[in-house]
């Protein structure tokens, strides 16, 4: 790869040091030494290892940032709105979908002028999911107000964070910044990086926080923040911010010059390599620009004037600098790592065709190519195939094909997916085997189960084909509650591990039918289904079926599902939807990699509550889901676990019996995740079981609003300390240690409590 030489090794006025990281590590590496007030988050590959990164320095002591785990980005974002409202400096770090989440909050911060500095590690957004990067997201944040610095490698992710703060502070721009990166190509790619060797020689160059921005706790100058603005005010609102974001390219041009006279590392507007005399061009951000200049180096050695050109900005695109650059180039290959579909071309595209006719070129032949979609890498050989569209539309006058996707392939009808499962057969499922009866009486439901072992010739669910960690229990606990379930189900799974594992296209592992949706709606998804399902029905459209009996449907959800999740669930709850909602609780965000949920426990150590001198774990207590959703008074609630399974397949068949005649039942199980709690692969149920017997995670049920517990290990003379279900799990053995007695304390005193309430509503239906 080509080396800007001078870039590289360029004279400094502060002393640096060097340092071997990613991108990631580089984005909060710059965090730390401004020592941010405060970052909201929400964990979203590949952007998650930003807050880790940070979780882990401050378990050391190394900054002072106040970490907040949303319960989204939605959240997260509306955290960062707010601290930036109270006056301090804020940081926050996203990627694809969960940009997409918060994006109805970007407007709004720069709307109202806050500043702060967000990562945008980019990512294809869903659907279908793909977790690889190309700037589908990075789109839909030009129209959001936040001036757009690029970084096309894990030092210009370190450099521009730290310039993006001086931007977005300064009083001519005042807006909020975003930082660009490529994931999984910066993001995670380790470069030698230069920083800054101490922090007071950062602080002396973003400097002082300004005064006089608004400040919601300035207590002698209260003000009103995001007012209602009529006509006249709003679109004047609007030009200030307009005219702020044009300043901005000014600022950053200044505040980039002041940054090469202290690093010796310059990012001016436009990156232009071997522009000077160019006749053809291909303009690429970030990660693909520097491939490119190798390609232009071979080109020139071959006698061909080619050049190349990366933006740093692309908020406020630099419509004047592209024109100029291209002033002279004969045809250009635009390539664009995302679509806006219809547009003939992707918004780089479109927006420097834009530039050329605002600045009266009507000669450079323009030529717009989409390439890089869902993290397809981009070689030597793929550079040299877009310079040949600029060469051959420069040699013949003319564009032949002026829009076109690069490096996808035709597809082949003899090479269709075919199914590799059969479906079940509903005399398979429905054994009649289990009875359901109500009882008038008292108003519950009576179950008869056989013996487990004759429910074993019921057929999987789930195919064994899939790709989950050994001793994952996330489909053992599955199966054994889809043993209490008899016919035909319709099946959605929110984003997690067990989704994941399951459908690698174009296989899938389902054998009933299957549905994805996003992270935080699948109970709003799966609702609009069954609300079909009762109306065609009604209307006569399904006779033709032929259907034995009605689906039950149900929602999978897990990996903290049910904190971004949890406004759609009580939201289908309250509407009390005939459908099942089950969580899998393996206490984290497993499948991003392990970080803290609501549903972590209190000291219980992940990528995001690390342990260290100044941490000792998750510092609140999890959160109750099953107890939350009996409080919107569906009609059956049940917590459960396969170590226990007679008790969870009869909880099952119940859950099936309300959700076919009733309405919503929402249930909970206990899972384990030997590659994240540190445990034996072998243990799971054992652990689980013990996190019963320890009265962490009872067994009960809240049936039409009554409360039972349906196994007591006191009665049973079987309740263990807390500390011996710690014991069992390497992320908890920390607990038992003299400097973490007062967690430990706190964690096994609310246990009890929730213990209490929880006998204390089993013997009065009235609690």
């Amino acid at each position: 790869m080509a080396v800007d030489m001078k870039r590289e090794f360029g004279q400094a006025q502060v002393e640096q040091r060097i340092v071997y990281e990613s991108g990631n590590e580089m984005a909060a590496y710059a965090a730390h030494q401004i020592n941010y007030h405060i970052m909201g988050y929400f964990p979203i590959s590949p952007s998650t290892e930003v807050a880790q990164f940070l979780d882990l320095m401050k378990t050391n002591g190394q900054h002072d940032i106040v970490l907040i785990p949303a319960d989204g980005e939605h959240g997260s974002a509306g955290v960062c709105y707010g601290a930036s409202t109270a006056g301090g400096r804020v940081f926050n770090a996203t990627s694809a979908n969960g940009y997409l989440y918060m994006l109805e909050q970007m407007p709004v911060q720069s709307g109202t002028r806050f500043p702060m500095v967000m990562n945008l590690v980019c990512r294809s957004v869903s659907g279908p999911l793909d977790i690889h990067g190309d700037h589908s997201d990075l789109y839909y944040a030009l129209n959001t107000g936040w001036p757009i610095l690029m970084c096309r490698d894990p030092q210009a992710v370190y450099d521009m964070n730290l310039m993006a703060l001086k931007l977005a502070e300064d009083p001519a721009v005042r807006l909020p910044v975003l930082v660009a990166s490529d994931g999984y190509f910066t993001s995670h790619q380790k470069r030698r990086v230069q920083t800054f060797a101490h922090r007071e020689d950062v602080h002396a160059f973003i400097g002082e926080q300004p005064k006089g921005f608004a400040d919601t706790l300035d207590r002698n100058h209260p003000i009103t923040v995001g007012p209602y603005m009529n006509e006249p005010d709003y679109i004047n609102n609007c030009y200030q911010q307009s005219m702020a974001m044009y300043k901005a390219e000014e600022v950053f041009d200044r505040i980039r010059q002041e940054y090469a006279d202290l690093t010796g590392r310059d990012y001016p507007i436009l990156d232009l390599y071997r522009m000077d005399d160019a006749e053809v061009a291909v303009f690429l951000m970030n990660s693909a620009s520097e491939i490119i200049k190798d390609v232009v180096d071979q080109l020139r050695e071959k006698g061909i004037k080619a050049g190349s050109i990366a933006p740093n900005m692309i908020r406020p695109f630099p419509a004047k600098h592209i024109a100029e650059a291209l002033r002279n180039v004969k045809a250009i290959t635009v390539g664009d790592r995302a679509d806006s579909y219809g547009g003939h071309g992707g918004n780089m595209v479109n927006e420097i065709k834009a530039a050329l006719f605002t600045h009266g070129n009507r000669d450079t032949l323009v030529i717009s190519r989409v390439y890089g979609l869902g993290g397809k890498d981009f070689y030597a050989e793929d550079g040299h195939n877009l310079f040949q569209f600029a060469i051959d539309a420069m040699q013949s006058g003319t564009i032949e094909v002026p829009f076109d996707y690069y490096g996808h392939t035709p597809g082949d009808p003899t090479k269709a997916p075919k199914r590799v499962l059969n479906p079940m057969k509903y005399e398979d499922l429905k054994t009649g085997l289990i009875t359901v009866t109500p009882d008038e009486t008292s108003g519950k439901l009576n179950v008869r189960i056989p013996p487990l072992r004759s429910l074993t010739k019921k057929p999987k669910r789930i195919a064994p084909g899939h790709g989950a960690c050994p001793g994952c229990g996330i489909f053992s606990g599955l199966e054994l509650f889809f043993k209490g379930i008899e016919g035909d189900i319709v099946a959605l799974f929110h984003t997690g591990c067990a989704m994941v594992v399951t459908t690698g296209y174009p296989y899938s592992a389902h054998k009933a039918t299957y549905i994805h949706n996003l992270f935080q709606n699948g109970a709003a998804t799966l609702s609009g289904v069954v609300e079909m399902f009762w109306e065609r029905k009604r209307r006569g459209e399904l006779d033709h079926l032929n259907l034995p009996d009605n689906f039950t449907f149900v929602m999978i959800t897990g990996d903290g599902g049910m904190d971004i999740g949890m406004g759609p669930a009580i939201g289908a709850a309250l509407r009390n939807h005939k459908m099942i909602i089950l969580e899998y609780d393996n206490e984290g965000y497993m499948n991003t990699g392990a970080q803290l949920s609501y549903s972590t426990p209190m000291g219980h150590r992940t990528s995001t509550s690390n342990v260290g001198k100044k941490q000792g774990g998750k510092m609140f207590h999890h959160k109750d889901t099953a107890q939350i959703m009996a409080a919107t008074h569906i009609p059956y609630v049940f917590t459960g676990s396969e170590a226990f399974p007679q008790d969870l397949v009869k909880k099952a068949a119940k859950a099936q019996w309300y959700a076919q005649h009733e309405g919503m039942v929402y249930g909970k199980i206990l899972i384990a995740c030997p590659l994240n709690w540190l445990s034996d692969d072998q243990e799971g149920s054992n652990i689980v079981g013990a996190a019963v017997d320890s009265c962490f995670f009872p067994l009960y049920e809240v049936e039409h609003g009554v409360t039972t517990l349906t196994y007591n290990p006191e009665e049973k003379s079987k309740k263990v300390p807390l500390s011996s279900w710690l014991k069992t799990m390497g992320k908890t053995k920390h607990l038992t240690k003299p400097e973490y007695e007062e967690s430990l304390k706190s964690f096994e005193t609310e246990v009890e409590r929730r213990w209490n309430i929880l006998k204390a509503k089993h013997e009065n239906p009235y609690l």
